[in-house]
């Protein structure tokens, strides 16, 4: 009885993490992403570690969270990963207001998005 299980989107030698409502504009962690798009885990981890952008660390827990899924979900091997995808979309507005003089109002919209990172385990050459 139940529903039964659904296939694996990713293929065998692939792990994927997916970050929520990571607070930031998904402009500012798509220059994240760009960063470290192909290259391997370790090294953008390092990368990550010391960025001064603020998200930086966001980005990295969720980074941190596809090697491990890889490791202990998937068995892959931790040494050999790259970061195969890095995308980012947008998700809701916290809309707020700042009290200005003489009775106005000015309109704040506090930004949040997603990031997906889907690492996988690189070919030997």
């Amino acid at each position: 009885m139940g529903q039964k299980s659904n296939p694996r989107r990713e293929s065998a030698t692939e792990a994927k993490a997916y970050g929520k409502y990571v607070p930031g504009s998904e402009q500012k962690l798509n220059l994240l992403a760009q960063m470290i798009r192909g290259k391997s885990a370790a090294k953008a981890l390092t990368d990550l570690q010391f960025s001064k952008r603020r998200v930086a660390q966001e980005v990295r827990k969720v980074l941190q969270s596809a090697v491990s899924n890889a490791e202990n979900n998937h068995g892959l091997d931790v040494d050999k990963l790259v970061v195969a995808k890095a995308t980012v979309g947008r998700t809701l507005k916290m809309r707020r207001f700042h009290a200005r003089g003489r009775g106005h109002a000015a309109a704040v919209e506090k930004k949040f998005s997603n990031i997906t990172i889907v690492v996988r385990e690189a070919k030997e050459k």
